[in-house]
């Protein structure tokens, strides 16, 4: 096993490298990086003071000669050269990017993620301050989503086709053929003071002065603020684990060891739980890290965006769109790294359900 576990743990280090390179190759080929975003605000702050001074002809010709013909930023003309470069020797372009990249894997792996580009804020601290919202989320979500998924699909397996199924079926359906999107602005609507009611609050992860609250307080009020985004992700993410535990145990109630244990007077219930369940939570077992790493990383933006949550998936859009790339080559990183150690903590998992699988004799 502790060999298992150390040959998973160094597989990490070449497929980090490569799903690292793979994105600083897209990321760096593609236009409209950092130095053409301050380019334009720079070109943009100049139009608005050419338009105020009447007329732009004279002063685009000076910026024009300022700047020359031979930039390789489109947009630069009018801008100073000389300006071009520092930016340049500021966020590291002056070097060919191979050294760039090897530089950045060296200081990754003594943990320093540089710092923002816009934000002069080094990006371990950025990811700390917006880390409690998006583990807020992601936790709450999966807990609830496999409390209320796992209990469902085994009683909609053991009555399927019975009334209960088929109306259980077909609140599933509605709850995945609605977005998670769209159901948050319906529980806007009604319960944060859209139209309705003012139930709940409308933003924020905590209320202002919550420092000073008392610990009771304090996880009420937290709590508050989390029913209305949890409840918007939970609809949208338990469909699908209970169709597939539903399905998982129906398959596995259908076999012959099964009939067997029927026929030697086993109980329903010993059946169900004793032999049906290990066998039958396997592939939900499987899914786990894929689920995780959706909602903790990907669901949420939608989410977090709708109720002002500060949180990693709000700041990692918006790191795209400035082209903010310590910060995107940052939480890449990490969201890489957590993902395959997620991964490995549910391939171990296997081997707790159920003792036959050998994961070293299989992989090792």
């Amino acid at each position: 096993m502790a060999s298992y576990i150390l040959k998973r743990l160094l597989l990490i280090i070449p497929t980090l490298l490569g799903i690292m390179l793979i994105n600083f190759v897209i990321v760096q080929s593609a236009p409209g990086g950092p130095i053409e975003q301050i380019i334009s605000k720079v070109r943009g702050q100049a139009g608005d003071a050419e338009s105020r001074l009447g007329g732009s002809s004279d002063m685009g010709k000076q910026f024009d000669q300022m700047a020359g013909n031979d930039s390789i930023y489109r947009g630069a003309q009018g801008i100073d050269p000389e300006f071009i470069k520092e930016l340049e020797i500021q966020f590291g372009f002056d070097k060919p990017a191979h050294e760039r990249f090897f530089k950045m894997i060296k200081d990754y792996s003594r943990l320093d993620f540089g710092k923002s580009y816009f934000r002069d804020t080094p990006v371990i601290t950025l990811i700390q301050q917006k880390l409690p919202v998006s583990i807020s989320l992601g936790l709450w979500t999966t807990l609830l989503i496999y409390l209320i998924s796992i209990p469902l699909g085994i009683r909609k397996a053991v009555r399927d086709g019975s009334r209960f199924d088929m109306w259980t079926s077909a609140v599933i359906v509605i709850g995945y053929a609605i977005p998670s999107f769209l159901f948050a602005l319906f529980l806007i609507l009604f319960f944060a003071g859209g139209s309705y009611f003012t139930w709940f609050p409308l933003k924020g992860l905590i209320s202002e002065g919550w420092a000073e609250f008392g610990w009771f307080h304090k996880i009420t009020d937290y709590l508050w603020h989390m029913v209305l985004p949890i409840t918007a992700m939970v609809i949208g993410g338990f469909a699908k684990l209970t169709l597939l535990t539903k399905n998982s145990f129906i398959e596995e109630i259908n076999k012959h060891y099964v009939l067997t244990a029927r026929a030697k007077g086993v109980s329903e219930k010993s059946v169900l739980y004793g032999h049906v369940f290990r066998n039958a939570m396997l592939i939900v077992i499987a899914g786990f890290p894929a689920a995780f790493i959706h909602i903790f990383f990907t669901s949420s933006l939608l989410i977090e965006f709708l109720f002002s949550l500060d949180g990693l998936g709000y700041m990692g859009f918006e790191a795209a769109l400035s082209r903010d790339y310590p910060l995107m080559f940052g939480t890449l990183f990490i969201y890489t790294l957590i993902g395959m150690v997620l991964q490995l903590i549910g391939d171990l998992t296997y081997m707790l359900v159920d003792r036959r699988i050998d994961l070293t004799a299989s992989r090792g």
